[in-house]
């Protein structure tokens, strides 16, 4: 049995360079998720446990010029001791593809509950943190950023 190779024509070439581009920018733009996704995912992991507002400061730009590298700071007041710190903070952004961004475990021995993460955003949306406490407590704190040029393809 002999094998053979297949070279594509150039018309097949050009039909299937022009299908991979429609694909990548089109693709972002199909399924993002929304407030009500996130509230749906928070749902998920606390039922309908009461938030407060308080105790989370986000360091946020206003407006992000490029949505590829938007940094963000968190940082919870606690006094982390064996008693009382912040078990971990989950961050949700409403207009991505997938809402949540990323979660932090802490401990008491963490010393500070504050962490730092460059995150895409695709589009002007709200960002979302929720701290969860020791005790059961939610706090959660939002953030509006203005998105001139989209992160995830836009």
């Amino acid at each position: 049995m002999q094998l053979r190779s297949w070279t594509p024509s150039r018309r097949e070439t050009m039909g299937l360079g022009l299908t991979a581009m429609l694909a990548a920018a089109l693709a972002p733009h199909l399924v993002m998720a929304t407030e009500e996704a996130t509230a749906a995912e928070l749902k998920k992991l606390y039922g309908d446990k009461p938030m407060a507002q308080g105790k989370i400061k986000l360091d946020l730009p206003e407006i992000a010029e490029n949505g590829l590298v938007v940094p963000l700071n968190i940082d919870v007041e606690s006094p982390m001791t064996e008693q009382d710190y912040v078990r971990a903070v989950h961050v949700f952004a409403d207009g991505n593809p997938l809402p949540q961004v990323v979660t932090y475990k802490f401990t008491p021995q963490s010393g500070k509950a504050a962490a730092s993460v460059r995150m895409r955003l695709a589009q002007t949306q709200n960002v979302v943190a929720v701290a969860e406490m020791s005790n059961g407590a939610l706090f959660t704190a939002k953030a509006q950023v203005k998105v001139t040029i989209g992160g995830c393809g836009g």
